[in-house]
């Protein structure tokens, strides 16, 4: 374990100095950033600008839930305020979706975080490079202690995340903790900084079946605003990411922005238009959603949140389910217990277990570096599994036969 003990914060002139930086401009990939030659971003962009939720009518989304397969303005339709009178239908629709393509079945993962070096600056971020926090990062004696710790409770399905440091946390480094992780899981999946196609080609080789990037908002301005510095700042090789991976061969990739850091209705719509297109220029591509809405951390009073309650939160879940029905959801521990049980089933397919976004904490008992951001369901895995059967489902671990 290479840790770091200090726990000071920015202070507020620390932050004002910071938000009067010079700044480099948020569309210029930095030297060594592959360019690939894709319409994806341009689309997405340019159709989430031009939807206006507000002219979408009680109409639309009456047509929109009578039909099988949904345009995107049919998923517009469902993700604005004329579709909040009709939350029970989308959301009997949402379930009938989940069960005929998903069954009973709810996956369980949990995730591992093994180091939280950052050299991005983002203001709503814990990890952020400038927040004097605990920094830590496993060694692989460390790492391997996690996975067996994690493996005894009974989950065959893992996600490695680091902070967003190639200094820290290099691609060699990430690819020899997927090489142990696939010794215990049969499913290994990533959530780490974006990469070029060759490195996701690599760390495919190494066992990685899925990666997750979260795009946080596709609102270029408030991206901009959001993220001061570091390779994070630049937008189109963020939201481009997930064509990489597949380009390097992964199987699954997973879309999410965080709700609640811009208009929580276009990135929604953003994200599912991002994923909709990516499927059918890769058909072959598994497709899945995370739905995080912004927790509390440190400096939140700087990003002017917008509050995502639950119902629109759940008004998003179905919305993505109805779209895109073979589609794995992920109902994240930043939402309460009671909430994410009711969504399984529903909308979500899978949840995860046993959660800690600190490091080091699995195997030891306590964290040694701080966490990202706090949690809300601390559940362990039994207690998940038993919250799943309760709501007439079955846990699953997993699906898949290695042959």
């Amino acid at each position: 374990m290479e840790e770091q003990k200090e726990n000071q914060f920015l202070t507020e002139d620390e932050i004002e100095k910071y938000l009067r930086m010079e700044r480099t401009d948020p569309m210029e990939y930095m030297e060594g950033m592959e360019q690939i030659p894709s319409g994806v971003m341009d689309e997405v962009i340019s159709r989430m600008e031009a939807y206006d939720y507000h002219a979408c009518t009680e109409d639309d989304v009456r047509r929109a839930l009578l039909k099988d397969n949904l345009s995107p303005e049919d998923f517009g339709a469902l993700l604005s305020p004329a579709a909040e009178p009709f939350l029970e239908q989308m959301a009997r629709r949402a379930k009938e979706e989940t069960a005929k393509h998903f069954g009973s079945s709810v996956y369980l993962f949990t995730p591992l975080y093994i180091s939280n070096y950052c050299e991005n600056f983002c203001i709503y971020c814990g990890f952020n490079c400038h927040n004097r926090i605990r920094r830590a990062k496993l060694t692989m004696d460390g790492v391997e202690k996690e996975l067996k710790a994690i493996a005894a409770t009974g989950l065959e399905e893992i996600l490695i995340l680091t902070g967003e440091s190639r200094g820290m946390s290099d691609v060699a480094y990430i690819g020899e903790a997927c090489k142990l992780a696939k010794k215990y899981f049969k499913m290994v999946g990533i959530e780490v900084y974006p990469m070029n196609s060759d490195e996701y080609a690599y760390l495919h080789k190494c066992g990685v079946d899925y990666v997750t990037v979260f795009q946080e908002t596709y609102n270029l301005k408030k991206y901009e605003t959001l993220h001061i510095s570091g390779h994070k700042r630049v937008f189109p090789y963020r939201v481009n990411a997930q064509e990489r991976a597949l380009m390097g061969g992964m199987r699954g990739v997973a879309f999410a922005a965080l709700l609640g850091l811009d208009d929580f209705r276009k990135d929604a719509f953003a994200t599912g238009l991002h994923a909709w297109l990516l499927q059918r220029k890769y058909p072959r591509a598994e497709i899945s959603f995370s739905c995080p809405r912004l927790r509390p951390i440190i400096n939140n009073d700087k990003i002017n949140p917008q509050d995502v309650h639950e119902t629109q939160l759940l008004q998003v879940m179905c919305a993505y389910r109805i779209f895109m029905p073979y589609a794995g959801l992920t109902i994240s521990t930043r939402e309460r217990a009671g909430f994410r049980d009711h969504v399984i089933g529903l909308a979500a397919t899978k949840i995860s277990a046993g959660v800690s976004t600190g490091i080091g904490s699995h195997a030891e008992g306590e964290a040694q570096g701080d966490d990202q951001f706090e949690i809300a369901d601390g559940r362990n895995v039994e207690e998940v599994c038993r919250a799943v059967r309760k709501q007439g489902l079955e846990p699953v671990m997993n699906d898949y036969v290695y042959v």
